[in-house]
C-alpha cells in the first residue's frame, strides 16, 4: 500500500478512535482488504448493552473486565456480519496489547500498521514488546508510518 494511502487509513483510524468513551485511553482500528476496501472499525469501549457511565470508566478496576479494545471490537464486529479478515491488514493507532494479538493473529490480519512514535504508558511498554515479539513469530508484517 502506498505511504498516502497508510496516511489515509491511520487518519480514519485515530478519527474512529475519537468515539471511544473511556476518559484516559482512545484507539482505533481499521481493517482493510487487499483492494484497499475497509472491512471493519473499531475503538474501545464496552459491549453492546453494557453502561459506560462515567463512574465505572473511570474506575480501572471496574473498566478494564468490561472493556473491548479497538482491535476486538473490529474483529467482532465483522464477525458479527459474518465477514472475514483473513489476508487484511488492521491499521491501529497504538500497537495492539498480547490480547489483541492473539485476536488478530487468529482471525488471518497479516500486517499490522501504526504510527511511528506514538507514545505510549509505561505499564504497557512490556506487553507491547511480547506481542510484537508473537506478531514476528506468528509471520505478521509490522510497519510503523
Amino acid at each position: 500500500m502506498s505511504e498516502k494511502w497508510d496516511r489515509r487509513f491511520l487518519e480514519l483510524a485515530q478519527q474512529i478512535s475519537s468515539w471511544s468513551k473511556d476518559p484516559s485511553t482512545k484507539v482505533g482500528c481499521v481493517v482493510v482488504g487487499e483492494d484497499r476496501e475497509i472491512r471493519s472499525t473499531g475503538f474501545n469501549g464496552f459491549p453492546r448493552g453494557i453502561s459506560d457511565d462515567n463512574e465505572r470508566l473511570t474506575d480501572r478496576e471496574l473498566k478494564y473486565p468490561l472493556i473491548c479494545h479497538a482491535e476486538e471490537n473490529a474483529i467482532m464486529h465483522a464477525a458479527r456480519i459474518g465477514l472475514s479478515l483473513k489476508d487484511c491488514t488492521a491499521y491501529v493507532t497504538w500497537p495492539p496489547c498480547t490480547r489483541c494479538t492473539r485476536s488478530l493473529i487468529q482471525a488471518g490480519i497479516i500486517e499490522v500498521v501504526y504510527p511511528l512514535g506514538c507514545e505510549t504508558p509505561e505499564r504497557w511498554k512490556a506487553d507491547f514488546q511480547m506481542s510484537t515479539q508473537m506478531m514476528n513469530e506468528a509471520g505478521l508484517k509490522i510497519r510503523l508510518v
